[in-house]
């Protein structure tokens, strides 16, 4: 199977890659700066030589734009919504322009479109959208805007014999170093791994190996279409969800910070608060209801895991088949 990977080479698409290769894919990473020999250089804006790799390509993972670790600036946002808009326009022109188009388009979206809330969970059918919540900042709803323009640049592109699938994918937990979960390993050492402003907002996430096995289980469904919540069955709120890190990793104590300090502290690594106190309960309804089975949908069992490869210095030991050659 060819996959070519727009924006692969963050810790996302090095994980797929990762995974596509040791089972024998042939991977392309388009990406600005090409380095070795499957890896083609493209701007995420414009049509040019890279769009050759996309046809007769077999699936098509476009996981390009600006990362959300960052000051949430008012030029950082837009930077965040033109990269993934223009991005995701000319990955859809390129598949329109092919003359055999690949049977499948993943479209990176984010679990950040749906509402800050704590009384329900929210799936694909019945969840709520953000940008309306009461007493939030103001600029988590230009999040939910970027999110809402990213999926729509894909459905608006005319490409009738590719199906397309927006992944709506929660944080994606994996040891690599500079990973969300690298650095939240660091605070916890650090002794700063306690509730942030109380700690009840919700953490959606997903194990680094189920993610890849969500996507192998959409590539053979041709029957799925539109957006999908990539997310383990089983959020948590921020205390508990430290609180088993802490126990993974033999750390008995972690500092509460409030809403003041988190700000400081997102300062000081260049994010934004957003990626703390948004509460994000999202679960997989979709993915549930057509049977695919989580290897980890409970946090404990994969913080351990990821804890122990994190240890073992290999985070790219695979416990279990993630993709078979097909």
């Amino acid at each position: 199977m060819k996959v070519v990977i727009p924006g692969g080479t963050g810790q996302v698409g090095s994980i797929l890659d990762r995974a596509l290769t040791a089972a024998g894919h042939d991977v392309v990473i388009l990406t600005r700066r090409p380095r070795g020999p499957r890896q083609v250089g493209w701007d995420g804006e414009t049509p040019g030589a890279w769009t050759d790799v996309v046809d007769g390509s077999d699936v098509v993972v476009n996981l390009a734009g600006r990362s959300v670790n960052c000051r949430y600036t008012e030029a950082n946002l837009r930077a965040m919504m033109d990269s993934r808009v223009r991005s995701a326009q000319v990955v859809g022109r390129a598949i329109a322009d092919a003359a055999r188009p690949p049977a499948l388009w993943l479209q990176m979206s984010t679990a950040t479109v749906y509402a800050h809330r704590f009384d329900a969970p929210n799936d694909e059918a019945s969840g709520i959208l953000g940008g309306a919540e009461p007493d939030v900042p103001g600029y988590w709803a230009f999040s939910v805007e970027i999110a809402k323009a990213w999926e729509a640049a894909q459905e608006e592109a005319r490409t009738p014999y590719t199906r397309k699938v927006a992944l709506r994918s929660a944080m994606v937990m994996s040891p690599d170093r500079g990973g969300v979960f690298d650095v939240l390993s660091k605070l916890a050492r650090l002794g700063l791994g306690g509730p942030v402003a109380g700690g009840a907002q919700y953490v959606s996430w997903i194990h680094d190996h189920d993610f890849v096995r969500a996507l192998r289980f959409l590539v053979e469904r041709d029957d799925i279409t539109g957006p999908v919540n990539l997310a383990a069955p089983a959020p948590l709120s921020q205390r508990a969800f430290m609180r088993a890190l802490r126990a993974a990793r033999g750390i008995p104590v972690g500092l509460p910070a409030t809403r003041w300090m988190a700000g400081l502290g997102a300062f000081a690594l260049r994010s934004d608060t957003e990626l703390l106190l948004k509460s994000r309960r999202v679960v997989p309804g979709r993915l549930l209801d057509v049977g695919f089975a989580f290897a980890y949908p409970e946090w404990p069992g994969a913080v351990a895991d990821l804890v122990a490869r994190a240890r073992s210095g290999r985070p790219d030991r695979v416990n279990l088949p993630v993709w078979s050659v097909s």
